[in-house]
């Protein structure tokens, strides 16, 4: 019934309107999403830069079945990148191959993803796919295979640990010496594509979390759950891996306090910062691939406060 309300207000024209317009509701997102501009990105990444965080920048749209709108994501992205560079920032971008025309034709994603791929390139900037449902898992790794056999070196991809696939996928990565981000998946899947519990999901995670800061290359260990930070920096210390050649990496605005945290203690941390005028239906589709975010986005804010504060050093006591 939830998920059902979120799709239904995600694209509802009235719903939108009031969301876009309330101040509360603005507020609210600005916490998760950066803003509607570049300009708005790239201040959010000069501020978390400047507290030493890294930085991954997401230009938000999916789904895209005009080849207008991907090409204009696109000239987008190349903006984007190239205030990047003048800036010289420590930030990557971010983006999903269906917003770039993955569902039009290959011979259109192929020319627009390049276009952005080469700006990249000769701005030393690193371009990270997306995962998104399984539908796309196939095709994504295929097209990100076709682009690195082709030279292209400044890709990555992302692997979901609930997937059931994703350790084969992981080790296939580590072989061609692909940097790979680790998360933990959120869309609705079935049962014989995604394991169905938390407990299995977890455990795949720490499986593919030791493959990849074992053997991978510089990857990108995101995840926000304590159980999941302190079984990477277990594995750390057990086997005298140097914290330089991985990051941790967390959604702008949750667990800022965990992200202060890991970077005083000297780890790598990059913040993942969507902006776009999508937001609205970015962060209710989000809520509505999987109902369970919405509680997730609550207990991030109640951890930053307070009263979580003093709980925490009540236990510490």
């Amino acid at each position: 019934m939830i998920r059902d309300a979120l799709i239904y207000l995600s694209g509802n024209t009235l719903a939108r309107r009031v969301a876009t317009h309330a101040p509360g509701a603005r507020a609210m997102a600005r916490r998760f999403v950066a803003g509607e501009t570049v300009d708005d990105g790239i201040a959010a990444a000069r501020a978390l830069n400047k507290r030493g965080l890294k930085v991954s920048l997401d230009y938000l749209g999916e789904s895209v079945s005009r080849r207008e709108e991907a090409v204009a994501a696109a000239d987008t992205y190349i903006r984007l990148i190239e205030r990047i560079a003048a800036e010289k920032l420590d930030t990557n971008v971010s983006m999903k191959l269906t917003q770039m025309g993955q569902d039009i034709d290959h011979a259109f994603l192929r020319e627009n993803v390049k276009r952005i791929l080469d700006t990249a390139h000769s701005r030393e900037i690193f371009v990270r796919f997306d995962m998104e449902s399984s539908k796309y898992t196939q095709r994504t790794l295929d097209f990100f295979r076709e682009l690195w056999a082709e030279g292209y070196r400044n890709i990555g991809v992302v692997l979901q640990s609930y997937l059931r696939r994703s350790e084969q996928d992981t080790l296939d990565m580590n072989g061609m010496g692909a940097r790979v981000r680790l998360c933990k998946g959120a869309y609705q899947e079935r049962d014989d594509v995604a394991f169905p519990g938390k407990p299995e999901v977890d455990g795949n995670f720490i499986r593919l979390m030791r493959l990849l800061v074992g053997s991978g290359n510089y990857p990108g260990i995101a995840t926000h759950d304590e159980a999941m930070i302190r079984a990477t920096l277990a594995f750390v210390r057990e086997t005298k891996t140097d914290p330089s050649r991985f990051e941790f990496q967390m959604l702008y605005g949750v667990r800022r306090d965990l992200q202060h945290e890991l970077h005083s203690q000297g780890y790598n941390l990059r913040v993942y910062v969507p902006y776009g005028e999508a937001w609205y239906p970015y962060l209710m589709r989000r809520m509505a691939e999987r109902p369970a975010n919405l509680f997730f986005i609550v207990n991030a804010v109640l951890a930053e406060s307070p009263l979580a504060f003093l709980v925490r050093r009540n236990d510490k006591a």
